[in-house]
């Protein structure tokens, strides 16, 4: 048997096909456009998503048996708003997670609302990233797409969706939406109402591992796969990651780097902390988890090699880094809020800076800089954690996140 593993991301979908002993045969990856039709606005075309997951699915399984292919599922970004009309036509432009467009919508969310209610009906506050202020900002600036809503949906749900025809997400992806009661895994009616969304609107909810269903005829022919091919629910990107990397069950704790920055804390019970500067989520194992999430983590670097020094030499340009004494003693400091910043400051209208510099700043300081500020951009959440920590293992992982990023005893 055969099983495939779908990463929708921001710039590419990675696809990953291994047999039943776990052993990885086959990646391909296939990337896609991304568009900023005003600053602090992030689009995609749904479209692009379907089209370069089928062309990957195919490259992916061109040298096997695709007759063995009997399951497939999904991580992905998370919070993006993909709306549909009644005849399942993409109405606009997906809005992703790391959209700063809706300051607005997220500010009446948690003043007018209140931070106090949004976190009694879902765990959470309002951040500008997360699904419900993107509806509202719908609604307000787009009328006319917002009375064609027929189905509105995760990124990767999309995908699922055109793949099965079952309309359906996760507890852990649904999480970030501020649309999910999360310590009682259903939709918030109140919330529901709140954003002027009607229930059927929304997917059935599944645990990650359940089965949504089977592919669609036309999909099994189009792909080669068995009609009976398994399609599980899957999970957000970084509690599928938490799979990946064992941290499952409570008291477990891991830091990830990619286009944003996360750290990962698993619980067996329901947590918020006192200010909401973390994410109260679903897992995919089933339980909970906390998050702190920064928006631009190694994408600060990309940005700096590519766009400001028109490099892709990574390895060269960091090895001045590696000489001794410098670790410590730079004196030029980067905010890395490229794209505003969500936990735990909640500002998408942060912008990033470079202060500290002399006469004698060099490139190499600047590098520098960049890498220093993602990394006590993280651990501004890891300080929030620390604060609440509530069970020993927990306490132990984050103690060591801390040892292996910050070198602190």
């Amino acid at each position: 048997m055969l099983y495939i593993g779908v990463d929708l991301g921001t710039s590419a979908v990675k696809l990953l096909l291994m047999d039943e002993s776990g052993k990885v045969l086959n990646i391909v990856s296939k990337e896609y456009p991304i568009s900023f039709p005003k600053p602090g606005w992030s689009e995609q075309n749904p479209c692009d998503w379907w089209e370069q997951t089928v062309a990957g699915l195919i490259e992916l399984t061109k040298d096997f048996d695709r007759s063995a292919v009997a399951g497939i599922s999904f991580g992905g970004q998370m919070h993006g708003l993909v709306v549909l009309d009644e005849n399942d036509n993409v109405i606009r432009p997906a809005i992703l997670w790391n959209d700063g467009r809706t300051q607005k919508e997220t500010d009446y969310l948690n003043n007018v609302i209140g931070k106090e209610k949004l976190s009694e009906l879902t765990g959470n506050i309002a951040f500008a990233g997360f699904t419900a202020p993107k509806i509202l900002w719908l609604k307000a600036n787009e009328p006319q797409n917002f009375a064609r809503i027929k189905k509105l949906m995760l990124p990767k749900d999309y995908i699922a969706y055109r793949m099965t025809g079952v309309f359906s997400t996760d507890y852990s992806d649904a999480s970030g939406m501020l649309l999910l009661d999360v310590k009682n895994k259903c939709w918030s009616k109140e919330m529901l109402d709140i954003c002027d969304v009607r229930e059927e609107w929304l997917p059935g909810l599944y645990e990650s591992s359940e089965k949504t269903g089977t592919l669609k005829a036309d999909v099994a022919c189009e792909l080669g796969f068995p009609k009976d091919c398994i399609v599980a629910a899957g999970a957000g990107d970084n509690a599928a990651a938490a799979i990946g990397t064992g941290t499952v069950g409570a008291g477990k704790c891991n830091l990830s780097l990619g286009t944003s920055g996360t750290l990962f804390i698993t619980s067996d019970e329901f947590r918020v902390d006192s200010h909401n500067a973390l994410h109260s989520f679903d897992h995919a194992d089933g339980g909970y988890h906390l998050m702190g999430c920064m928006l631009s983590a190694a994408s600060c670097n990309n940005w700096w090699m590519k766009d400001i020094l028109h490099s892709d030499d990574f390895v060269n340009e960091q090895k001045p880094l590696e000489e001794d004494g410098r670790l410590g003693e730079n004196h030029v400091y980067f905010l890395p809020y490229l794209m505003g910043e969500r936990s735990p400051h909640n500002d998408p209208s942060a912008r990033a800076a470079f202060i500290g510099m002399s006469m004698d700043t060099d490139r190499a300081d600047m590098l520098q800089a960049v890498f220093e500020g993602v990394a006590y951009g993280l651990r501004d959440s890891l300080e929030v954690a620390k604060s609440l920590v509530w069970h020993q293992k927990a306490q132990q992982s984050v103690v060591a996140v801390q040892r292996v990023c910050f070198g602190e005893r």
